[in-house]
């Protein structure tokens, strides 16, 4: 397996991988500090379209330190897949996408304490650090897509000798990494990079699409304002609008899509999900969403106890139970 050595990876190996033994017993108590057991880039070399990218990337400690980690990564050069190993592998994978309005990464709050949860499940989870569409990739919009990507067919060829079935891989993302993961779930069949090594023979298409709190649209007033203008700039045309709004590209082979909502969501409009939602009823393509009266934005596991949001986890397994994820 390809080792991190290039620009980034110090910075991320030290700030994103000291192994640690602490999990999550349940959804609702206060997160602990998980750390993955192993870190694997998803590009053997520099990443696509690296050709004047000067960006550095650095990881932020966003917490006062008298709670869980809040590390967030902007600049990402060395995207990658962070590993959680489940002691008894049910032969099924997430990859985790978190948000961070496309200008950063929220690797703690929206990944790591996640994929710990579902680990102690039974599912093999990655989280995806994934490139920003700011930092002038020869990409540009599409420079988070081909880490997506990417991403989905190396878990892919990895599953055999993960204990994992090949069409038993599922996606989850939140907030802006909810918009990657819409894009992911609607856009898997795009040429969005040129082929690297076998694993790009693969599949792309996701087995089951977990959409939490989602950025899905990018047509004001609905959309989040933020995530619009680093993946499309100020005034972007009408024809990118709809090419980078996901409701707009479902299709017949869009896989099965579990939503989850907060009605007051103040920086992402429950409108994404509903209009999300009603694109894929349209084609009918199988789908649950679960709009919460409260709840608020960007509460992963860490704002849920005592609330009726914080079923919103098991709602999501019995759900990839259902679908054989």
């Amino acid at each position: 397996m390809p080792q991190l050595n290039r620009r980034g990876a110090f910075a991320l190996l030290t700030g994103l991988a000291a192994l640690s033994t602490a999990s999550m017993a349940s959804a609702a108590r206060k997160p602990t500090n998980p750390d993955p057991s192993e870190v694997r880039p998803i590009w053997p070399s520099d990443p696509p379209g690296s050709q004047g990218v000067t960006a550095q990337e650095t990881v932020s400690e966003r917490s006062d330190g008298k709670g869980p980690r809040d590390r967030a990564v902007t600049h990402t050069r060395t995207p990658t897949l962070s590993l959680f190993r489940p002691r008894k592998p049910n032969g099924a994978a997430v990859i985790l996408i978190p948000g961070g309005g496309y200008e950063r990464v929220v690797m703690d709050k929206e990944g790591f304490e996640t994929a710990q949860w579902l680990a102690d499940r039974g599912y093999t989870c990655f989280v995806l650090l994934y490139r920003l569409p700011g930092d002038g990739w020869g990409a540009g919009p599409d420079a988070p897509l081909q880490d997506a990507q990417r991403a989905l067919r190396l878990v892919r060829s990895w599953a055999p000798a993960m204990k994992v079935s090949p069409n038993r891989i599922a996606i989850m993302g939140f907030s802006a990494g909810g918009h990657l993961a819409a894009s992911l779930t609607t856009r898997f069949e795009a040429q969005v990079y040129d082929r690297v090594d076998a694993a790009d023979d693969l599949s792309a298409r996701p087995d089951l699409s977990a959409l939490i709190y989602p950025v899905i649209t990018m047509t004001a007033p609905l959309t989040h304002a933020g995530s619009r203008k680093q993946l499309l700039g100020a005034a972007p045309s009408f024809e990118a609008v709809q090419a980078y709004s996901p409701e707009a590209g479902v299709g017949g082979r869009t896989p099965p899509v579990f939503l989850v909502h907060a009605a007051d969501d103040k920086a992402v409009p429950v409108e994404n999900s509903l209009m999300m939602f009603a694109a894929l009823k349209a084609k009918a393509i199988p789908a649950e969403l679960h709009v919460f009266e409260e709840g608020g934005h960007g509460f992963g596991l860490r704002a849920i106890a005592g609330k009726p949001v914080a079923a919103w986890p098991g709602l999501f397994e019995a759900y990839a139970k259902k679908k054989g994820i």
